[in-house]
């Protein structure tokens, strides 16, 4: 009998703290930063995005989310063999942010780990979590996307720090006899590390290089509308689909431009689309997680229905995930 996973819980989680445009240019301008509400949502679809307090790590947020997810599922934290967290911000250096989550959550003993692909990370870790358990070595996984982003915003750039937001999302995928998890495409190029990434590291104590987030902003939009437009018909021919048996497009969250171009190169409307990156601009890992469990909660996503997950990243990553929920 061959074993699939299924989605049978979401859950997610923003920090209290929430910066509309207005807040957020309020701040800046007392840095001698200019910027807008009608700039931000011009270029990006950004309204508003939630920062953690200063001792809130992602271990936390995605705790609150997988939570969340659990009682969604109707399951024990304690019946979980899996732990995969999607994080590019880390508690520590070491332990996963993964380990520390699962000690908080009383999961102790089950098998898990962090997964590193930047805002690809969530369709990285649920590929990851699907294989494990389409071979038996689950049964019932915890994948969480968790940022704080804001730790590592350069907030005297302002093309960067206002796209950026904290949260977390995550699922519970268990086995099942029945197909959930249709089909999945993950692609990484390392050539263009440079245009998005944060070029520091620690030694010795020390900081090295910079330790904040930098991008190529027009770079990254036309590497990412093709990328994401080519992993999403790679991921539809695997599973005998087409862009027309698509519910739902539930992609990355990062710019609503990059969403709109994405749309219309699948020939989708963008009524298709879950957006909300206007309410937490982009959470890089725990994007797509919020925006599924944005839409189950708001009963716009439903059993049965098909749904297509992709997600683009630094490093450069990306990937896409079919499923039916």
């Amino acid at each position: 009998m061959r074993l699939y996973s299924r989605i049978t819980g979401t859950g997610s989680y923003l920090p209290p703290r929430r910066l509309s445009n207005a807040d957020l240019a309020a701040e800046l301008a007392a840095q001698g930063v200019e910027t807008s509400d009608d700039w931000i949502v011009e270029r990006t679809g950004i309204r508003a995005r939630h920062f953690a307090a200063p001792d809130v790590c992602s271990s936390d947020l995605g705790l609150a989310a997988a939570r969340s997810a659990l009682q969604a599922a109707g399951v024990l934290a304690k019946e979980i063999d899996l732990i995969i967290v999607a994080t590019s911000t880390p508690d520590m250096v070491f332990p996963s942010t993964a380990c520390i989550l699962q000690n908080k959550l009383g999961a102790n003993g089950c098998a898990a780990f962090d997964v590193q692909a930047v805002c690809s990370g969530f369709i990285y870790a649920l590929s990851i979590a699907d294989a494990m358990i389409q071979t038996g070595a689950a049964k019932k996984a915890l994948v969480i996307g968790a940022e704080v982003f804001s730790r590592i915003l350069d907030f005297k750039d302002r093309t960067t720090c206002v796209l950026f937001g904290d949260g977390a999302g995550a699922v519970v995928l268990e086995a099942s006899e029945t197909p959930g998890i249709l089909a999945s495409d993950l692609h990484a190029d390392g050539k263009h590390v440079g245009i998005l990434c944060v070029p520091g590291n620690v030694s010795g104590g020390q900081v090295l290089g910079h330790p904040l987030l930098t991008m190529d902003g027009q770079a990254v939009f036309k590497l990412a509308v093709g990328v994401l437009d080519e992993a999403a018909r790679v991921t539809l021919a695997k599973a005998g689909k087409t862009a027309a048996d698509i519910d739902w497009l539930i992609p990355h969250q990062a710019n609503i431009r990059i969403m709109q171009s994405t749309a219309r190169k699948l020939k989708l409307p963008m009524d298709k689309v879950i957006v909300t990156v206007d309410q937490h601009g982009n959470t890089s890992a725990a994007s797509i997680g919020l925006a599924l469990d944005t839409a189950v909660r708001d009963g716009r996503v439903k059993p049965g229905q098909m749904l297509l997950l992709e997600g683009v990243g630094g490093g450069f990553t990306w990937g896409a995930v079919l499923l039916q929920l």
